[in-house]
């Protein structure tokens, strides 16, 4: 490691602040990552095994399924750009913005945006970049990198951001979290309705459909990708699924490994810019794939570390990261890098350069806890001993001064002395038993407490390592025999259990292994269980039946003292109920304003399983009902709730639609100290009316 890294890596420890972020951050994330895989039908194992299976097969057929998703994007009316990197991929929105004369860009959270510093470079070209997730905008403020993939400022605390936003927004100060999360709402809202050009990431992009796919908490990325006239998305080239079937697992395991949520509160499906007769949604939608290095990976050593799905499990989990945070993973020069904890120190000197990133694999225990975290089963401790080998992309880019050097291995200068003496005389018995006589002597001279010994930093092995002291004589044959015998004392003790015989042992076989956890068995009333899984995530479920609508919708508008509603249009609500709104005195529009406070929509389906609607867009459906108002009116005909994900998925209206947004309960972050905060950027109210015909219980 590097004199600054392992800096970097001493004044991290050192912060309390830090460390008490990041134990929180863990703590939480584990607990949360826990209960949520409980739930999976199948199970988490085989979850992991079927995505690991699609992912290799994807890295491995790469060309064809681009070739597939590309010309399904450009039929569906997708502007398609193919960047060979960095460069490129930024010229790209260079000559957009310059050909619709944006100024103003509203920017979602995008993990490639970070790879290819697209806000340093479109800001030096005069475009105001505005970052629109809470936590990228508070760490945008602070001109600080993101911390973590997921949560970009959790290393900050609530203090922290009240006087971020009190120096940098001129608002009072305050640490009290709903206070700043709603000041943040009100600042960033008119940015999203003032923006010329709307730029998100994309988690998956399925190659049967040609469909882009977002995943987000706050709403911002709907905002992005809806309301702005010119929509341009950033996708890494591999990050591809071939159908909307496998989207279905993926979307099972993202979200549960990121934020330990059943879905996320928005995942939006995007197939094609505004259409004739739609109201809402972007004149253009540009897709830029990028490279910058990936199809070379394809082919390395590293291949395995394109199938993550940056869902940041492995941060989580990792022991290192959590004690030493993103900030600390840099270049050799001090660069941040985007992509830090354990998939950060393969994949970054696989796309960013191993000169440049290399030393990076050595900030790891490889105690495999990632491995066991990651939702796609990568075997990230393989993977970081070849960086630490050397063995990875001779292509990532670098200053072109050093082309395609030889890759070093970032191992130091005294540990190399060392293992070469080691191997010397591990060769020879005779040899050994030497060295292990001299060394045990020597090792007596050691700084050390409780038998522990520490060895000088220049070893490479004495920097917060501790060793027990050698011992001085060999463990000869004869001493293993007397230390196996069984003394006087054991002779008639009962004989341990082995292994072997602990399988057979049901009262002692438990602690062997990780017990299936037990759930209870899914209710057969679906929409008692989608209204329960809606009710848990902080939204409203009011069954009735269809000729109750009206009243109970109209209760609600009472309650909330509202007299104006944005609303799809009349087909898609039971037949009278735009009318007897009105005729109650309520003023019914079917335009975007945002001074609305609800929105009222109809779905085209209900998901049991995570509580979810399937708002489709199209004529007489504007996404922004279901997007600016602060409260969010939906009606949900029982016999439209499908018990999974992927069954609802199956629907052709799903293919059809211009875009569709699955809606997972009121629109949430927790981007400040860990804190769940309802309402962000979408609505902070969800009630849905589930319309069933037989009900004998409210005869």
């Amino acid at each position: 490691m590097t004199n600054q890294f392992r800096q970097r890596i001493q004044t991290a420890l050192a912060d309390q602040q830090l460390q008490s972020a990041l134990d929180g951050n863990a703590e939480r994330r584990q607990n949360a990552f826990s209960a949520a895989f409980d739930s999976l039908p199948e199970g988490r194992q085989a979850s992991r095994q079927r995505a690991h299976a699609v992912r290799a097969d994807v890295i491995a057929n790469l060309d064809r399924y681009l070739d597939q998703f590309s010309a399904n994007a450009a039929a569906n009316g997708l502007i398609v750009h193919f960047a060979a990197d960095g460069s490129q991929a930024v010229e790209i929105v260079r000559k957009i913005a310059l050909e619709t004369g944006a100024r103003l860009v509203a920017k979602s959270k995008t993990m490639v945006g970070e790879e290819i510093q697209l806000n340093e470079r479109l800001e030096s070209d005069g475009l105001h970049v505005v970052e629109t997730d809470l936590g990228e905008y508070i760490i945008q403020l602070r001109g600080e990198p993101p911390a973590h993939i997921i949560t970009p400022a959790v290393h900050l605390t609530r203090a922290q951001v009240g006087r971020t936003f009190e120096q940098e927004l001129g608002l009072p100060y305050t640490t009290d979290i709903p206070t700043l999360t709603a000041a943040a709402r009100r600042v960033l809202r008119q940015t999203f309705l003032d923006a010329d050009i709307g730029i998100s990431g994309v988690n998956f992009g399925v190659a049967a459909t040609g469909g882009l796919v977002l995943v987000t908490n706050e709403g911002n990325g709907r905002m992005c990708t809806t309301i702005p006239r010119i929509h341009i998305a950033l996708m890494g080239l591999e990050r591809l699924v071939p159908d909307l079937d496998d989207l279905a697992l993926m979307l099972n395991l993202l979200p549960r490994s990121a934020t330990g949520q059943k879905l996320s509160v928005y995942t939006s499906l995007i197939h094609s810019p505004r259409r004739p007769g739609e109201s809402d949604g972007p004149l253009q939608r540009h897709l830029i794939l990028l490279d910058n290095g990936r199809r070379d990976l394809r082919l390395s050593p590293l291949a395995e570390a394109l199938y993550c799905i940056r869902c940041g499990a492995c941060l989580n989990a990792c022991p290192v990261f959590r004690e030493i945070g993103g900030h600390a993973y840099t270049s050799l020069d001090g660069r941040p890098t985007p992509y830090t904890g354990p998939i950060g120190s393969v994949v970054s000197p696989g796309l960013l350069g191993m000169a440049d990133f290399g030393h990076l694999a050595r900030a790891s225990s490889l105690c495999g806890a990632c491995k066991d975290a990651c939702p796609v089963d990568i075997d990230l401790p393989k993977l970081l001993l070849r960086v630490r080998a050397g063995e990875t992309n001779p292509s990532a880019p670098g200053p072109a001064a050093r082309a395609n050097p030889p890759a070093p291995t970032h191992v130091p200068y005294g540990m190399r002395l060392a293992l070469n003496a080691f191997s010397f005389f591990a060769r020879s018995a005779g040899r050994f038993a030497i060295v292990q006589r001299l060394g045990g002597l020597f090792s007596r001279l050691a700084p050390a407490s409780d038998g522990w010994m520490r060895l000088p930093s220049f070893t490479g092995w004495g920097y917060r390592r501790d060793f027990p002291r050698l011992a001085v004589r060999p463990f000869s044959a004869s001493q293993l025999a007397r230390q196996l015998a069984p003394d006087e004392t054991a002779k008639n003790e009962p004989a341990p259990l082995s292994r072997t015989a602990l399988a057979g042992h049901p009262a002692s076989a438990a602690p062997l292994a990780i017990a299936k956890p037990v759930t209870s068995q899914p209710s057969t009333d679906l929409v008692q269980r989608f209204a329960d899984e809606l009710e848990a995530l902080g939204g409203a479920a009011i069954r009735c039946r269809p000729e109750q609508l009206s009243e109970r919708v109209l209760a609600a508008l009472q309650e909330h003292a509202v007299t104006t509603v944005q609303a799809w249009e009349e087909p898609y609500f039971p037949p009278g109920l735009l009318d007897e709104l009105r005729l109650a005195g309520i003023e019914v529009t079917h335009a975007a304003d945002p001074n609305i406070r609800v929105g009222l929509t109809g779905a085209l389906a209900g998901v049991a399983e995570t509580g979810s609607l399937l708002l489709p867009a199209g004529p007489g459906r504007p996404p922004t009902a279901s997007l600016l108002p602060e409260i969010h009116l939906a009606v949900l005909r029982g016999e439209d709730i499908h018990e999974r994900l992927v069954q609802a998925l199956s629907l052709p209206e799903v293919r059809q639609a211009s875009s569709l947004a699955i809606v997972t309960g009121p629109s949430r972050t927790a981007d400040i100290e860990m804190t769940l905060t309802i309402g962000v950027h979408g609505p902070k109210t969800l009630i849905v009316f589930i319309l069933e015909d037989h009900m004998p219980e409210l005869e």
